[in-house]
């Protein structure tokens, strides 16, 4: 061997460390242990997964980089399982396998030395004989072996196919042992199953494995694709014409072969054809049952009497105002008159308008008559809130509906309904068209229905459009309260909010004058990011005592860019977390102990849900978890389910629907154009409770309040419950 052998030749050893290891890639640096050399060689090349302990058996050269010195440059490289006590003890010791850390590792090795492996594959109750091992414990480590074998072979078919290898355990928890068979007969089904798979990378994996581009499987999966990302902007479903058009550039088919798809699709039932306004429309068919479903459950809702009778409004009106010390104004008593008197009502209005205060009476009223009532919100944080505000038990819509991970539905539905009289949804606006379906099956036609929120801000994250839709409709009752009371009015978050949503300019506070909001202008995008750290660092805690993590949330509308929440939570991860402790890197991102996070997802395993924000308290690399505090409880994340957390120092306008701040500071600049709207910034200035700071540029602040851009959602619904 030498550095000047130009010839393939064969190295093979022990794997001492890691020193770096690309997931998504393969590409490794290893330092490794030779037999018959004095020191460990470097050896770099490219494997699906690698652990310390594990033999490689390499085929390459041997070259000599200016920077690293002599490196055993690989062409191939093969992991092999260690076969030495020490080998296999290192290979356990390094998190490979969840529950399996250094200490126990070590009694492993110690008590069934060259064969613990085979042990553990073959005889696992032979792990019960150690101390501290009972057959609960014993079977997860077998589980955790063999899941760790199979995700291996994944790993291996990914990335000889030009693939990433990062999402291989979800891969395996989604197909089980069939994986690797299931992704070859279909590639494209990667990315409607598999969370962080994208069509692109479905599409590169099918062309690996012989799929034709105008393939009639890549072609539907196409369709499929385009529909889905609608979807994901809220449209339930697409023209056809505008579907195809869209199909034909993403695949480069010929428009024929598109059509032949839809037609195909639709035949299998996995797409509907149904006309929105006279134009044809596609629908994925889930969407399309679920806007069929609540326009029949809503009329089905609408029709009847309350269960607890007629209520007089003009006596319990006074019944009310007593026990609450309250007088209602004329469009409160309206809302409740309405809301007593029907089976449906909307209650909707900006911040400040009285809206908790209706519901409260409400209650107080209905209660009285002995009705069972359910309090409900889309998320854990409007759950909360409405909880404190009503102090009554409020729940998610999931925990509501009793969703059951094991088979991805509700336990309450038609055949098994709500035990409730009446049925409140705070946050309505949130509402998409799934969730809003499984909620009205599951309601009683006897039971009363109060849907409370601000049909003005943010729509809803997932299709629909169904608080908008239910009041354009003009079938469901709906009360609009509009009267800024007094108490709200003196808060200029208040005040401005309203300014914005009317299409006004918000008015900053005085020089040195005490107040609730404050803006801040900046010349530059880098001005604002300079002015955005400085304030949440220094000014906010300095003159009002909050807590830049715990207390003050950055929004900004994206994600992207360099005034987007990734650029600015690594700056302000730096400036807030400087000194934590444990840290770890997966899936692109840097956690550390004390981190803020968000759930990006609803994990209903977990009981945690999309747009939770919460702690991370505690990394554990021996074990393969992170402990995230939210709130009153600890959840805890295997290393390779860390995609679905973020960085929360900042978090889009989006997320942070149903959540309210102590304090929030909102980033506005010419990076976010395509963004920039009225809906956006009130949906924003809304989120904050005691503070709200605005840095922006002059002209992304007028931008923001003179665009009305209102775009409409691709639904039905409204005409469907017109008509219905």
């Amino acid at each position: 061997m030498g550095p000047n052998t130009q010839d393939l030749e064969r190295l093979h050893g022990t794997v001492e460390r890691v020193t770096f290891h690309a997931e998504e890639t393969g590409f490794a640096v290893l330092r490794v242990r030779v037999p018959g050399m004095r020191e460990l060689a470097t050896v770099v090349g490219r494997a699906a997964s690698v652990h310390p302990g594990e033999r490689v058996e390499a085929e390459g050269r041997w070259i000599r980089d200016r920077a690293h010195g002599m490196q055993f440059q690989a062409d191939d490289l093969r992991v092999v399982a260690p076969s030495t006590r020490e080998g296999i003890e290192r290979y356990l010791a390094s998190g490979m396998i969840h529950g399996i850390g250094p200490r126990f590792a070590r009694r492993l090795v110690e008590a069934f030395g060259e064969r613990t492996l085979e042990v553990i594959e073959h005889e696992p109750g032979r792990l019960r004989a150690l101390p501290g091992i009972g057959p609960k414990r014993a079977d997860a480590i077998r589980a955790a072996w063999q899941e760790q074998r199979a995700v291996r072979d994944i790993l291996v078919f990914l990335q000889s196919h030009g693939l990433g290898t990062a999402r291989a355990v979800r891969i395996f928890r989604v197909y089980g042992d069939d994986a690797i068979a299931t992704v070859t007969a279909d590639p494209y089904r990667l990315a409607l199953d598999i969370r962080g798979i994208g069509f692109k990378t479905a599409d590169d994996l099918a062309r690996r494995l012989g799929v034709r581009e105008d393939s009639p499987l890549r072609a539907r999966a196409g369709v499929r694709h385009v529909l889905q990302e609608l979807a994901d902007e809220g449209h339930c479903a697409s023209a056809r014409g505008d579907l195809i058009e869209a199909a034909v550039r993403l695949l480069g088919a010929p428009e024929e072969v598109i059509e032949q798809a839809i037609d195909h699709e639709v035949a299998e039932s996995r797409l509907r054809i149904d006309a929105i306004a006279g134009e044809p429309s596609v629908w994925l068919a889930s969407l399309h049952a679920a806007e069929v479903g609540v326009a029949r459950g809503i009329v089905r809702l609408l029709d009847g009497e309350p269960s607890w009778g007629r209520i007089d409004a003009q006596r319990a009106l006074p019944w009310v105002e007593a026990r609450t010390g309250l007088a209602l104004s004329e469009s409160q008593r309206r809302a409740v008159a309405v809301a007593l008197a029907e089976k449906i009502t909307v209650i909707t209005g900006g911040p400040g308008v009285g809206k908790t205060t209706v519901l409260d009476a409400l209650l107080r009223i209905v209660r009285a008559k002995g009705a069972r009532v359910e309090l409900a919100a889309p998320t854990g944080r409007a759950a909360k809130r409405m909880s404190e505000s009503t102090g009554l038990e409020a729940r998610t819509i999931h925990r509501l509906l009793e969703f059951d991970p094991r088979t991805g539905g509700f336990k309450r539905d038609r055949e098994r309904p709500i035990d409730a009289d009446l049925v409140v949804v705070d946050e309505a606006s949130m509402l998409d068209i799934v969730l809003t379906h499984a909620l009205v099956r599951a309601v009683r036609s006897s039971s009363v229905v109060w849907l409370v929120g601000d049909v003005d801000q943010l729509p809803s994250v997932g299709p629909g459009a169904v608080l908008a839709d239910v009041l354009a409709s003009g079938r469901v009752p709906a009360v609009r309260l509009t009267e800024i009371f007094r108490q709200a009015a003196k808060s200029q978050i208040v005040v401005n909010a309203h300014r914005v949503n009317h299409g006004e300019m918000p008015l900053p506070a005085a020089p040195d004058a005490a107040s609730d909001f404050y803006v801040i202008p900046a010349d530059s995008p880098d001005d604002a990011v300079g002015k955005l750290i400085h304030t949440v660092t220094e000014r906010i805690p300095k003159r009002f005592g909050f807590d830049p993590v715990r207390d003050v949330q950055v929004l900004v509308p994206m994600n992207r860019g360099g005034v987007g929440t990734r650029t600015l939570n690594a700056e302000l991860q730096a400036r807030l977390n400087p000194h934590a402790g444990a840290r770890i890197e997966r899936f692109g991102q840097s956690f550390s102990e004390g981190d803020k996070v968000l759930q990006t997802v609803n994990d209903y395993d977990k009981d945690v849900f999309n747009g939770d924000i919460g702690t991370v308290s505690r990394i554990d690399e021996d074990d393969g978890i992170v402990e995230v505090r939210f709130d009153d409880r600890v959840v805890t994340y295997a290393l390779h389910e860390l995609d679905e957390l973020v960085l929360a120092y900042a978090v889009t306008i989006h997320k942070s629907q149903g959540s309210e701040y102590p304090a929030i500071v909102v980033v506005l600049t010419t990076q976010h154009f395509t963004l920039l709207d009225r809906n956006l910034l009130y949906t924003a200035l809304t989120r904050g409770k005691r503070l709200a700071v605005l840095i922006a540029q002059p002209r992304a602040l007028e931008l923001a309040v003179h665009t009305a851009r209102a775009v409409r959602r691709r639904t039905d619904l409204a005409s469907r419950l017109a008509s219905g």
